[in-house]
């Protein structure tokens, strides 16, 4: 599957309004995920992961705490997971990931960044069949044999194990996510997930030649990350 996953990685400075942007949309996922499955941690692994991400992107505690709170009360918004697909500068292939509480609005914003940049939004599946939706869990070891034969040995469907530098990467499909990590967990003891996360893997990365096409790549990127409602931003393009 190789390493692609490198290639998305965040790229806003931390100015003030950009650590906003952050704490904005990791309380909103937050807020969603302990909806969804739970405001337990150690049962729902997906919130698990998510903590410790907003964690390491230095979102405060009592950000993330007030979004559980939240979703513990049972009122709030009712979010919902809005995907968009399309055709970006030079080429690219891209997946914007939404949670919206107006799908409307959300289209419109997405629709946008297309538009000004002279992109073409496609329909469901359009580009999506060029990814892989997969979970990936990174973390420290020298031993990439005895990971791949414990997920194996716990039935789980393993699509990759990468070890380089000290550092092992594990992709599964994003519906093995839960049955991975817990067997992990439970193979090896104190383990510290640098990265546990499910995101849209390119299956093949392009590099944008034509300078024209770069900055408009980054220009549609850029416009994209201002729209409040996109979560993460998926692409085939590497630098």
């Amino acid at each position: 599957m190789g390493r692609a996953f490198q290639n998305r990685k965040e790229s806003m400075a931390k100015t003030s309004d950009q650590k906003a942007k952050v704490y904005s949309k990791f309380s909103k996922e937050i807020y969603v995920c302990a909806k969804n499955g739970g405001i337990e941690p150690d049962s729902n692994l997906a919130l698990s992961g998510l903590i410790e991400r907003a964690k390491k992107e230095q979102v405060p505690a009592h950000v993330i705490q007030k979004a559980i709170e939240k979703a513990a009360g049972g009122g709030g918004e009712d979010f919902a997971v809005a995907r968009y697909e399309g055709y970006g500068p030079g080429s690219s292939m891209v997946i914007v990931e939404c949670l919206t509480d107006n799908p409307n609005r959300t289209f419109g914003d997405v629709r946008i960044a297309f538009t000004k940049t002279n992109c073409k939004i496609g329909t469901q599946g359009s580009v999506s069949h060029m990814f892989d939706h997969a979970a990936i869990m990174s973390f420290k070891g020298d031993d990439d044999e005895a990971v791949l034969e414990a997920l194996l040995m716990d039935d789980v469907d393993v699509s990759d194990v990468e070890i380089e530098d000290g550092m092992i990467t594990v992709f599964v499909p994003h519906t093995e996510y839960n049955k991975a990590k817990k067997s992990l967990m439970a193979n090896f003891d104190g383990i510290s997930f640098e990265m546990d996360e499910i995101q849209f893997v390119p299956q093949m990365m392009k590099t944008i030649d034509n300078e024209e096409d770069r900055a408009l790549f980054e220009k549609f990127i850029g416009i994209l990350e201002d729209c409040d409602d996109v979560q993460n931003i998926y692409y085939d393009v590497e630098f």
